[in-house]
This record gives C-alpha cells, sequence and structure tokens, in this order.
C-alpha cells in the first residue's frame, strides 16, 4: 500500500553514530492512514526486533537495549521516518527495516545493513 526505502546504514567503528532513513511513498491517502511507524533489525540467527517506534501524534518506544542512544523521528513534509544512532556498539550489528502500521497491515521496506566493528 506504501512503498518504504531505507538508506543510511553502513560501516560505521564502536562509539559511532550514524542516521538512518525510511523515506515513505505512495497514494496521499495511504500515507496519511499510516498510524504508526517503526524501525526493526535482524541480526543473523536471531529473530527481528522491534527497536523503536512512533505514532502519528509523536508517541515513541525504544527497545531497552537502546534506549538513550537512539532516536526516532519524522519529518511529515519529507515523508521521511529516520532513526538517529550514537554510541553504537557491535551488538547494533543487523539490518534495520522500515515499516508502517495502517489499517491494511503493515508494510515493510527492504532494510539497510548496519554493521558496527570493535
Amino acid at each position: 500500500q506504501v512503498q518504504l526505502v531505507e538508506s543510511g546504514g553502513g560501516l560505521v567503528q564502536a562509539g559511532g553514530s550514524l542516521r538512518l532513513s525510511c523515506a515513505i511513498s505512495g497514494r496521499i491517502s495511504r500515507i496519511t492512514a499510516i498510524t504508526a511507524m517503526g524501525w526493526y533489525r535482524q541480526a543473523p540467527g536471531k529473530q527481528r526486533e522491534l527497536v523503536a517506534g512512533i505514532t502519528s501524534n509523536g508517541r515513541t518506544n525504544y527497545v531497552d537495549s537502546v534506549k538513550g542512544r537512539f532516536t526516532i523521528s519524522r519529518d511529515n513534509a519529507k515523508n521521511t521516518v529516520y532513526l538517529q544512532m550514537i554510541s553504537l556498539k557491535p551488538e547494533d550489528t543487523a539490518v534495520y527495516y522500515c515499516n508502517a502500521n495502517a489499517y491494511w497491515g503493515t508494510d515493510w521496506g527492504q532494510g539497510t545493513q548496519v554493521t558496527v566493528s570493535s
């Protein structure tokens, strides 16, 4: 229903920072129907986990392991959701996925790789 394209991943040393972006496209009626956006991550051999979420009126939520280090935000004018990540740790290494929740269900992006070296 909407298309999500992540960008901003890469290789960074422990303690470094990255900002991930999720560009949202599609019918305006679909984009405006999104009730929540989220960032998930999946490491090899691990289940996909919710890292951060943001509702349409700005409420945010984070998994405990990233609280104080990651910040989710959205720019409605640009139809973009961001995940600012600081103080990155090797344990943050994963493919990060953007998702959108609406009445039709959930849409996913293709993912962007984040690799944190020690």
